[in-house]
């Protein structure tokens, strides 16, 4: 065809296309720049707050569970809510990581970002074999102090026998991280 006997773009259509082409370059430059946030892993090593292992949480069972008695071996922290889905598909899988590793001298803590009643009614139709601890609303500022600047649930981070933050993660976990988080100490 003849470009010849078309007629120009209005100038308003050049610009609306340039408009939205700018904007649509923001939106994935700030979703690839919050993606690679959330991935990435390059604090490791770092140590964590000493407020962190101050912390007294309630169990659903009513007791109380110290932060510091956990210091000194390998500690997966898992934030969850039972009305987190991504959290909930992940619970059996971390089961299964705590019943292959605790000999191995690994600790898993679930920290519920929840009320007790929905937790434990949850925990009696799903039972987990590691044990659980309350962090409820106030969870969301303990896991921001371990690096979950988003706020987003499930949200786990690895902590080695020297107390040192070794991985974390926003998002549901898998088999891969689990495999790999394995041989850290």
């Amino acid at each position: 065809m003849n470009d010849s006997i078309l007629p120009p773009a209005p100038a308003w259509s050049r610009r609306r296309w340039l408009s939205g082409a700018l904007a649509g370059t923001a939106v994935l430059g700030g979703a690839g720049l919050a993606w690679w946030q959330a991935r990435r892993s390059d604090n490791a090593g770092e140590a964590v707050d000493p407020g962190f292992w101050q912390l007294k949480l309630a169990t659903p069972d009513g007791n109380s569970l110290a932060m510091s008695a956990l210091r000194g071996k390998p500690l997966l922290l898992n934030f969850w809510a039972t009305w987190c889905p991504p959290c909930i598909e992940e619970l059996p899988l971390l089961s299964r990581f705590y019943a292959a590793n605790s000999a191995k001298g690994w600790q898993v803590l679930g920290l519920a970002v929840d009320q007790l009643e929905p937790v434990k009614h949850f925990l009696l139709q799903n039972p987990v074999s590691f044990p659980i601890a309350m962090a409820g609303l106030a969870g969301l500022e303990t896991s921001r102090m371990l690096g979950n600047r988003q706020g987003g649930l499930p949200f786990t981070v690895v902590l080695g026998s020297d107390g040192l933050l070794r991985h974390r993660k926003i998002g549901q976990i898998t088999v891969d991280d689990l495999s790999a988080w394995a041989i850290l100490k």
